[in-house]
């Protein structure tokens, strides 16, 4: 890793990573803040919920109902914000990491200095990884502290299980900003990079909600890496939490070394 680079590319890209965290933080406050008054007309909530549709509450992670503050928290916050913001995130910041330097000429500079390519790319990586690291470390600060200021422990809340919920959150970006930065490592163009990691992943995203909707397209969700988390399942228990880890850590450590390889060997634009 070139340690140089690394902390300069932290302190260009803080601001961002602050903003992100600290609009994770904000959504996972808020959605502390009104469950007093959800939890308080529960009854009449749960019954509104199983009058839906069983795809519509698959899809937008409410098949446990908000039968306590995990559930609600997994189906209000997990199952769709959180993943736009942390996409959003990933496919922006591994663009800006590489294929925005290339493309503005700025990587040429970089690489005037005594470094080596694959070193720059893996620097790059690590400062992704480490983006990701803080806005998780945020999410979770935010939503342990607000369970204690705001709700005063007057509602069971599983801490451990919320802990893992946020671990699987990292790992599923570990693996998507991976494969953003694949995307990255292979353009020279940032508007291209910036389309191929955003169309895959709105790609993902699309199939894991499509196949949730029914039996029928359930086959789809075999083929969307967002499919892995399953925050319902995480707070619930009912997770096999050591294969899904396994499976997101493997596709970004090797999303993220094939694109250190292909940056090494690809040519670059003088």
């Amino acid at each position: 890793m070139n340690f140089s680079l690394y902390k300069q590319m932290m302190r260009t890209n803080m601001k961002g990573i602050i903003s992100y965290g600290a609009g994770s933080a904000f959504y996972i406050l808020l959605i502390l803040g009104i469950y007093p008054s959800i939890a308080g007309n529960a009854e009449d909530i749960e019954k509104m919920i199983k009058s839906m549709p069983e795809g519509f509450l698959n899809a937008f992670g409410f098949e446990n109902g908000l039968g306590n503050l995990e559930d609600f928290m997994s189906g209000e916050y997990y199952g769709l914000i959180f993943i736009v913001i942390l996409s959003i995130f990933s496919v922006m910041l591994s663009t800006k990491l590489l294929a925005k330097l290339v493309d503005q000429g700025s990587m040429a500079y970089i690489l005037s200095a005594p470094t080596t390519r694959g070193k720059v790319a893996f620097t790059q990586a690590a400062v992704l990884t480490t983006g990701l690291l803080i806005i998780m470390a945020v999410t979770t600060a935010a939503g342990l502290a607000g369970y204690h200021l705001m709700l005063g422990g007057d509602y069971d809340f599983n801490v451990s299980r919320f802990l893992v919920l946020n671990l699987l959150g990292f790992l599923l970006f570990f693996a998507v900003g991976g494969i953003s930065f694949l995307f990255s490592a292979i353009s020279n163009d940032e508007k291209r990079a910036l389309g191929l990691s955003g169309g895959i992943t709105f790609l993902f995203f699309s199939f894991d909600l499509l196949g949730k909707l029914s039996e029928k397209t359930e086959w789809m969700r075999s083929l969307s890496v967002f499919s892995l988390f399953r925050p319902g399942d995480i707070v619930n228990g009912s997770a096999d939490i050591a294969q899904v880890s396994l499976v997101l850590a493997a596709v970004g450590f090797a999303a993220f070394a094939l694109s250190i390889l292909i940056f090494k060997k690809r040519d670059l634009p003088l």
